[in-house]
């Protein structure tokens, strides 16, 4: 059976996208945001770690990495037209998903107060496709739990995390949860139309990648296209919540 393709957007309409490290979103989602932006949504970028970790040179000191990682990816976000990016700070390779974490990421949803949370599926531990196999990180795991539990029960109830309150925070209600990664997709976006879009701000993250992943993510592409009948697409798990 065929994914269905998301419909267009009802505007305004506002998403935040929740990841571990610079250049997640480019992979993950990379299309969709620059689709989205394209429909006059309001697109919100947190990365909850500080890339510190993402270099095997002897010549990269971690505090340097951390500059170059952060400038990396504003110039991608703004491939996609995503003016707006949350750093969190949290250390690299060592991400935990803690109640201070959740209390970040729900302080954040309080504050932009989404229709749409994006995060990376923590239930995805060993990623297998056709030619590829993935031990996921626990980073995206770690992000992905924290982020899940501030959209609920954090984020929308009053007396959970009350501090919040005494911060000015009214609680908000996410309507609509999509999980990266997850190998349960029940929705596709079609991002033949920016496709481009896409590679170029991918690209930009030239500390941790070059042209010779293009072809891979295309052919992820074209594999999820294939399951909605388009020609390129992003697949995600998408729970809708009643208000």
């Amino acid at each position: 059976m065929a994914l269905p393709v998301e419909a267009p957007l009802a505007l305004p309409y506002t998403i935040l996208i929740v990841v571990a490290h610079p250049d997640d979103i480019e992979f993950g989602s990379g299309g969709s945001a620059a689709a989205w932006t394209a429909q006059g949504a309001k697109v919100v970028y947190c990365i909850v770690t500080d890339g510190a970790g993402g270099s095997n040179s002897a010549d990269m000191t971690p505090e340097r990495l951390v500059e170059i990682r952060r400038q990396e990816q504003a110039a991608a976000a703004a491939k996609a037209g995503v003016s707006d990016v949350h750093y969190l700070g949290y250390r690299d390779g060592e991400l935990v998903a803690t109640v201070d974490l959740r209390r970040h990421i729900a302080r954040l949803i309080r504050q932009i107060k989404p229709n749409r949370v994006v995060i990376m599926d923590p239930t995805a531990v060993l990623i297998s496709a056709e030619g590829f196999d993935y031990i996921n990180h626990p980073d995206h795991r770690a992000a992905g739990e924290a982020a899940l539990y501030a959209v609920f029960p954090t984020s929308g109830s009053r007396l959970v995390m009350p501090e919040l309150l005494d911060e000015g925070l009214e609680p908000h209600n996410v309507s609509e949860l999509y999980l990266v990664m997850s190998d349960k997709p029940n929705i596709a976006v079609d991002i033949s139309a920016v496709w481009d879009r896409k590679v170029a701000a991918l690209l930009e993250h030239r500390s941790q990648v070059d042209e010779s992943v293009v072809d891979e993510i295309r052919n992820w592409a074209v594999e999820a296209g294939k399951e909605a009948g388009v020609e390129l697409a992003e697949t995600y798990r998408v729970m809708r919540f009643g208000q």
